[in-house]
């Protein structure tokens, strides 16, 4: 499904990447980008503080309730998560074409949207988180096998420079 939709995103959503000639300016391209990959987890932090208050327990900092361990676990695994979404999008845009820049923002869009979806389906059971843990994953592999061909196939006299 993921292929699915970066492809249908790309072809069908009216924008283009800015002509970005050095690598600084695609880190910088990316580090823009990114910052938007950080709006679910943003919002998983306010919702998990706020059923930490809200929670019926005596000690606040004590054992976590079902409805506020569900939170802290999402939080948990997105911030693990975003660290290697962003390393392998920072290394994928040194190695992506020009023409291809416009993937940086569809997979950032597509790291967003899959993290909600985990959420939501992680309250309902595991078949259907794996849903959006896979949506997640998978792309976040993909990049990983992509920059791994680029830095030892493509271009391996420039792997330490």
């Amino acid at each position: 499904l993921c292929p699915c939709l970066i492809y249908g995103a790309y072809i069908f959503l009216p924008f283009d990447a800015p002509l970005l000639p050095t690598v600084s300016a695609r880190l910088v391209y990316t580090l823009r980008c990114t910052a938007f990959a950080t709006f679910p987890i943003v919002l998983g932090m306010i919702v998990s503080g706020i059923s930490r208050l809200c929670s019926s327990a005596l000690e606040p900092f004590g054992e976590l309730h079902q409805e506020v361990e569900i939170h802290h676990t999402y939080v948990s695994q997105s911030l693990h998560l975003f660290i290697l979404y962003f390393f392998n999008m920072a290394v994928l845009a040194t190695y992506l074409p020009q023409e291809l820049l416009k993937l940086i923002p569809l997979l950032t869009g597509l790291f967003a949207i899959s993290r909600l979806i985990f959420w939501m389906s992680y309250a309902v059971g595991r078949s259907f988180r794996a849903f959006g843990f896979s949506m997640t994953f998978l792309p976040l592999l993909a990049m990983l096998l992509w920059n791994l061909y680029g830095m030892f196939i493509l271009e391996p006299e420039n792997l330490l420079s």
